[in-house]
């Protein structure tokens, strides 16, 4: 069937971060699917702070442009499932009796109140409700997000400026455990981590959903200004140094000064983590799971700075908790394919969030009314 005739086309996934912009096309294939089109751009810095857009025009301009600079297919399609900034995001699992669909909503919007830190008039609410991943429950698991309006209306306008049509909007740590959760389902709790070059994020995920979501001060491009501050060389050198080394201790004299130059960085990540293992003991004890999980046993690694050689194997070290990269593609690739992606593995967990936004606009006929979105 042609694509203009469908009652709810495929999307593309659009990252938006404040320093970045990455785009990816998934098209179904009979096992899985496979990625038609990617590309990315840099945004200039002040163009969007905080997660807040403060110049509309200068961003719309970035997205047509990345759009006509993608490699593989031309992306035909107009309609766009893009990211919502988790920063301006709040997110929560509440208990609720069991009740009819139209009731929920006024419910929860009664509820909110109590916990959303905006007034409610001023933001946009949606929920989802959690199946259980264990027991049949005489209650209800409530996944509530809300943004305040104006963030949300403000990515609609430069997004329909730009020629686009938002398909779903969606908070990006949500699109980031599509990506790396197999099967969007894990029976012990996980600690997702997105390490961006200027931003990092921190995600609870178990059983079916995000549980807890939230921002690290702690991100890629500081152990860059750490090397380059410590060694005195310009952050382009700092950067190769990185790379080369990583945070393993080797023999070599220069080896050990960037080593020695990121630890003071890896220190203060290692303690914003353990912070939010932590918080999982004492706040999310209820999990619907297998089995009673006490405390949090895995931590994945996502975005481009889970490429830092040696820093699972330090975390996991540090933390006693086992720490591995994720694999974007493990919801996208069949098994059975025996084919590489046009991204690296390195190179696509920069795209981790695009591809987690793409795999839900390829699905988006079928999970058009299970929309997980701002409302539009």
């Amino acid at each position: 069937m042609l694509e203009f005739l469908t009652l709810h086309p495929d999307a593309f996934g659009l990252d938006i971060s404040d320093f970045s912009l990455k785009i990816a096309y998934l098209k179904k294939k009979q096992k899985g699917f496979h990625l038609a089109s990617f590309g990315g751009g840099e945004l200039e810095q002040g163009i969007i702070e905080g997660g807040e857009i403060q110049k509309e025009e200068q961003l719309q301009a970035a997205i047509q442009k990345t759009l006509k600079q993608l490699k593989g297919r031309k992306i035909h399609t107009k309609y766009v499932v893009a990211a919502l900034p988790e920063e301006k995001a709040f997110v929560q699992v509440i208990q609720l009796p069991r009740m009819k669909k139209e009731e929920l909503m006024s419910t929860i919007r009664f509820q909110a109140e109590s916990f959303i830190p905006y007034p409610i008039d001023t933001v946009y609410l949606d929920f989802a409700v959690i199946t259980p991943f264990h027991d049949h429950i005489d209650h209800l698991d409530v996944l509530v997000a809300s943004l305040p309006r104006q963030v949300v209306d403000s990515y609609v306008s430069v997004l329909e400026k730009a020629g686009l049509v938002p398909a779903v909007l969606e908070i990006d740590a949500i699109a980031l455990c599509r990506a790396v959760v197999k099967k969007g389902v894990s029976p012990i709790p996980l600690l997702v981590v997105d390490i961006g070059q200027r931003r990092s994020k921190v995600s609870i995920f178990s059983g079916y959903s995000v549980r807890f979501t939230t921002s690290l001060s702690v991100s890629a491009r500081d152990f860059t200004a750490a090397i380059a501050k410590s060694l005195h060389v310009d952050e382009e050198k700092a950067e190769e140094f990185k790379h080369q080394y990583g945070l393993y201790a080797p023999e070599d004299a220069l080896g050990q000064e960037v080593f020695q130059a990121m630890i003071p960085v890896a220190t203060d990540f290692i303690e914003q983590i353990a912070k939010y293992l932590e918080y999982y003991e004492t706040h999310l004890p209820h999990q619907h799971l297998l089995q009673p999980q006490k405390k949090i046993e895995r931590i994945m690694l996502c975005g481009g700075g889970a490429n830092l050689k040696g820093f699972p194997e330090f975390l996991t070290r540090a933390l006693k908790v086992q720490v591995a990269v994720g694999n974007p593609w493990v919801n996208i690739l069949s098994p059975q394919i025996k084919e590489l992606p046009p991204l690296s593995l390195q190179e696509s967990l920069g795209y981790s969030t695009a591809l987690g936004l793409a795999l839900r606009g390829a699905q988006v006929k079928e999970l058009y009314d299970q929309s997980f979105a701002a409302p539009i």
